[in-house]
């Protein structure tokens, strides 16, 4: 994320299949998968990070699964649209989502009713990467985060963000909350935008992520005052992290992953892990996440689905503390 054309048959079927039913009895493994192309769902517009990591793997698992992947944007409502796409459609190895914290974490506590469940109806098939975000203000700007926090309890300055609860406002929500100062979000369409008016002069700080602000830092553009990591990013080693700073418990990221829908053979989604994991492990690829400051890690399918349980028991309540809803 970081930022939010079914075939009707498939549609229909899926929402005929009772979801409860189909994690009680998951669907046999077929016996020549996979036979015909498989389609991964992106909530977000193409050209996004999201889309981007989906169509670089997507087509390193084509060749290595002997079908191709095809990626389908399916933009809206913080990636609702695509999530209940996936969620109702037959556990048969064939659909898939891609997955982050908005709708596998986020979504249960900004909607009031969602036509999907994550904890239900989709489990965690394999990981992409996580992106460490960084509080950015210009360059002749303050020269510490103790400097923007006594100013800003001052004047609350105003911070950018890619969008309404996109993990980049959450975060710094949970920053402010927990090195206690104010600032007022201004949302954006991407972290782009959010980049571009901070350099014009429109906000006075912006909190992004590495993929979109690693360049600018590294070229001098914007000054990063503090990394929410547990540790230093290897392509920013100058930018100290929160807890460096005094502010514990704020660690946050945007992420990445694949979901498949509940009841997918076990077989389908042991394979397609494997073949994940190598396609993200790939030359290649790791050289492209290093260079922007993207974390991966191997983790199984079990392991992906903890990560989340673990998210989920953060980042929910929290939500709900603060407020935040997307629906009233």
């Amino acid at each position: 994320m970081l930022g939010r054309r079914e075939a009707a048959l498939g549609l229909l079927g899926g929402m005929l299949l009772p979801r409860l039913a189909r994690a009680q009895a998951p669907a046999p493994a077929p016996s020549a998968w996979p036979d015909h192309p498989l389609r991964w769902v992106v909530g977000y517009p193409a050209g996004g990070p999201s889309d981007t990591f989906a169509r670089l793997i997507a087509a390193a698992l084509g060749p290595a699964l002997g079908q191709n992947m095809v990626v389908e944007n399916r933009p809206g409502g913080g990636a609702v649209l695509a999530s209940e796409t996936v969620a109702r459609s037959a556990p048969d190895g064939y659909t898939f989502l891609h997955a982050d914290n908005g709708n596998l974490v986020y979504n249960p506590a900004l909607y009031a009713k969602l036509p999907y469940d994550p904890d239900r109806d989709l489990t965690g098939v394999g990981f992409i990467g996580r992106f460490p975000l960084f509080l950015v203000v210009r360059p002749e700007g303050v020269a510490s985060f103790a400097a923007y926090r006594t100013l800003a309890r001052q004047r609350p300055p105003t911070y950018g963000s890619p969008a309404v609860a996109s993990p980049h406002h959450l975060a710094m929500e949970m920053l402010k909350r927990r090195a206690g100062f104010e600032a007022t979000h201004v949302p954006y369409r991407g972290g782009p935008a959010a980049m571009q008016d901070l350099l014009n002069g429109t906000v006075d700080s912006v909190l992004i992520d590495c993929a979109t602000g690693i360049p600018f830092i590294r070229e001098k553009k914007v000054r990063a005052l503090l990394v929410l990591s547990e540790g230093r990013s290897a392509q920013a080693p100058q930018v100290p992290t929160a807890q460096e700073l005094g502010v514990g418990n704020a660690v946050a990221f945007g992420w990445q992953a694949m979901s498949a829908p509940t009841g997918t053979p076990q077989p389908v989604i042991e394979r397609l892990n494997a073949e994940m994991r190598a396609a993200v492990a790939s030359e290649g690829m790791q050289a492209r996440m290093r260079s922007l400051g993207i974390e991966s890690a191997p983790w199984s399918p079990t392991e992906l689905n903890d990560f989340v349980a673990r998210e989920n028991a953060v980042w929910r309540p929290l939500i709900r503390d603060l407020g935040i809803r997307l629906d009233g």
